[in-house]
């Protein structure tokens, strides 16, 4: 029974359809290059230069004390990576104008008396200065100074807190700002290629007047769509897991989960990004008119999605506009699955409304494209 099915589908017009649109597919150099070289190289890029942690904050010192005290807090302050230490600035005022020349990030200034005070215990206090022309940066690093020198206390003096913390960072105990980007960059990367290039396959159809010519043949409306589906389908799901092997060996990512829960999870969030751009190919009439408009889908949807930004921090508003973002969904899964090992059991409310996802901007393309044709 099966090898009849196999036999008639091959005897049939869309065997003919997709092979015809393989061959075509593959003479495409600019397409295929679109296809592999870009979402590669995007991935590489923003994935090793988006960091929200902060590394080499310059920090202009000025010690009035010099003593083993004010050394000791200097070297507590910049023995991380957070901070390292230029020479040390001849006064405040000098300390000033660098930080305003953006010569430094931070400043930190240590009174005469410093080490006096701690010896009577006394409070002793110092002077910080940021740099707030970057906010993001100076938020953060004003508040490492601040823990920093709360906790500090002379070697000679230490006093044991009352309180004793055991912390545990769990599914990313490096807190590899990396492990948390990759895979979110992942979605938004494929959502760029599939919108771009699925919206480019059928108005080159349109532009070279070609579309004309598939409306001679008794081919139905779904027939060619889907002949120009698969071979994308098949390209795109390479993406993905050239992608994954990139995450893999150069980012070092964890791949804990499930490959049959994340391939059905790429595979649906695919077909939603060939709906996207074949829906921009149904309203648009050029290829500069679907690149331009795919900037007012895609970038917002990245947004949205949690990709780059943590979806709890976002206004209330943006939370209920992300709820229509299906790459919000996508990325929920490809950090489950990568990073905590959550399986379909977990995951499938978000693959349920991928599939929503599908039905609607299908049947929408389908409909349009019917239009068309006739």
């Amino acid at each position: 029974m099966s090898v009849k099915i196999i036999d008639h589908f091959l005897d049939s017009r869309l065997w003919g359809l997709i092979v015809k649109e393989t061959r075509q597919t593959m003479r495409n150099k600019v397409l295929l290059w679109l296809l592999l070289f870009p979402p590669t190289l995007q991935l590489l890029i923003i994935g090793g230069t988006v960091d929200p942690g902060l590394h080499n904050v310059k920090l202009g010192i000025v010690d009035y004390d010099r003593s083993r005290a004010s050394r000791d807090l200097i070297a507590s302050i910049t023995s991380g990576k957070v901070f390292f230490a230029t020479d040390l600035v001849g006064d405040d005022r000098a300390l000033g104008e660098m930080i305003e020349k953006s010569r430094l990030g931070a400043g930190l200034v240590i009174p005469s008396g410093f080490d006096r005070d701690l010896f009577r215990n006394r409070k002793a206090e110092v002077q910080v200065l940021v740099d707030g022309v970057d906010v993001f940066t100076a938020n953060i690093a004003k508040s490492y100074l601040m823990q920093l020198i709360s906790h500090y206390s002379p070697s000679d003096q230490a006093v044991p807190s009352p309180v004793k913390m055991q912390l545990k960072v769990i599914f990313n105990p490096g807190l590899r700002s990396s492990w948390y980007f990759v895979p979110g960059i992942l979605g938004g990367v494929l959502t760029l290629t599939c919108t771009l290039v699925s919206s480019s396959v059928l108005l080159r159809e349109k532009e070279l007047g070609t579309l004309e010519q598939l409306l001679m043949t008794p081919v139905a409306a779904w027939e060619i769509l889907l002949a120009k589906i698969i071979p994308l389908f098949f390209l795109l799901m390479f993406d993905v897991f050239l992608a994954v092997m990139i995450a893999l060996l150069v980012f070092d990512v964890p791949f804990r989960g499930s490959i049959p829960t994340f391939c059905v999870a790429s595979a649906l969030y695919v077909c939603v990004g060939i709906g996207l751009g074949m829906m921009l190919a149904t309203v648009c009439r050029t290829m500069r008119q679907a690149q331009l408009a795919a900037f007012f889908i895609n970038i917002p949807s990245i947004q949205l999605s949690g990709a780059v930004v943590p979806y709890d921090t976002m206004p209330a508003v943006m939370q209920q506009m992300a709820n229509f973002a299906p790459l919000r969904y996508y990325t929920t899964v490809v950090r489950s699955v990568m990073l905590k090992g959550a399986g379909i059991e977990l995951l499938w409310p978000e693959l349920l409304l991928l599939v929503i996802a599908i039905v609607v901007l299908w049947t929408f393309n389908l409909v349009r494209f019917r239009r068309q044709l006739s």
